[in-house]
């Protein structure tokens, strides 16, 4: 996004962005930025295979939010991982923006993540010798690009962060360290942000205001995000939900 396009945001971002399908004229036939197909995911113990992910086909448009629900051990993290590229199929493909993660190196699928996918978790991983100013700005630095600070200026305040930049973590609320999170991981316009679970370690009031903030990113700069949670009410706040059970997606409905 250029100068002038975050320059919008900043100043107006104001209409909401829904359902891409029902917004863009043939949206349809939109390629999707996620896909995976067949995809499985086999982890080894003892002398059993334990399969996590059981042939998981799905698709996400460019601008969708789109929630994974399912209940502890479903394989919602697992998926969640594989799609960013943390972990590696046992088979079936995904493809990320139009790349194959199948076959690409490790070195290649690091390359990927750091320009295309943002990651926030249910822990922060803030960095506590830095203040909030420095765990965002040090994402910018990694990625390769140096420091924008126009870029910086409009993400914090959109955030609610512009003052509390010169605190570190330990001096930042639960839902402060997780904006802090969620600044760090698009301050550089990933194409897809995942989160998994980014309200577990925070009470009812912070979890309504970071869930809140996920779907201003994808109302406003279009974000395409994917959450993983446990939690209908967070759900509610997605285009659309999947189900999963026993490592495979059961359902796909619109959220109420």
């Amino acid at each position: 996004m250029n100068r002038e396009a975050w320059s919008a945001v900043a100043e107006t971002a104001k209409i909401a962005v829904e359902d891409p399908r029902s917004l863009v004229p043939g949206a349809p036939d939109l390629e999707p930025i996620v896909k995976t197909e067949d995809l499985w995911k086999v982890y080894r113990s003892g002398a059993l295979d334990v399969p996590a992910l059981r042939g998981v086909a799905m698709e996400v448009l460019p601008g969708e939010f789109v929630a994974i629900m399912g209940p502890s051990g479903c394989g919602k993290s697992t998926l969640l991982h594989v799609i960013g590229g943390l972990a590696q199929a046992t088979r079936g493909r995904v493809l990320l923006d139009g790349n194959d993660l199948s076959e690409m190196t490790d070195a290649g699928r690091t390359k990927l993540r750091r320009h295309k996918v943002g990651f926030v978790f249910q822990r922060f991983n803030l960095l506590p010798t830095l203040d909030a100013r420095g765990n965002i700005a040090i994402a910018q630095h990694i990625h390769g690009d140096g420091f924008d600070p126009h870029r910086f200026d409009v993400v914090t305040h959109m955030l609610g962060l512009a003052g509390r930049l010169r605190h570190r973590p330990a001096e930042l609320s639960g839902g402060e360290q997780q904006r802090v999170a969620i600044a760090r991981a698009i301050i550089n316009e990933p194409k897809i942000l995942l989160a998994d679970e980014p309200t577990g370690n925070l009470d009812t009031k912070n979890s309504e205001s970071v869930l809140h903030m996920l779907r201003q990113l994808n109302q406003q700069l279009g974000q395409t995000t994917i959450l993983i949670t446990h939690n209908p009410e967070a759900a509610a706040f997605a285009h659309r939900v999947l189900h999963m059970r026993d490592g495979q997606i059961v359902d796909s409905i619109p959220a109420d």
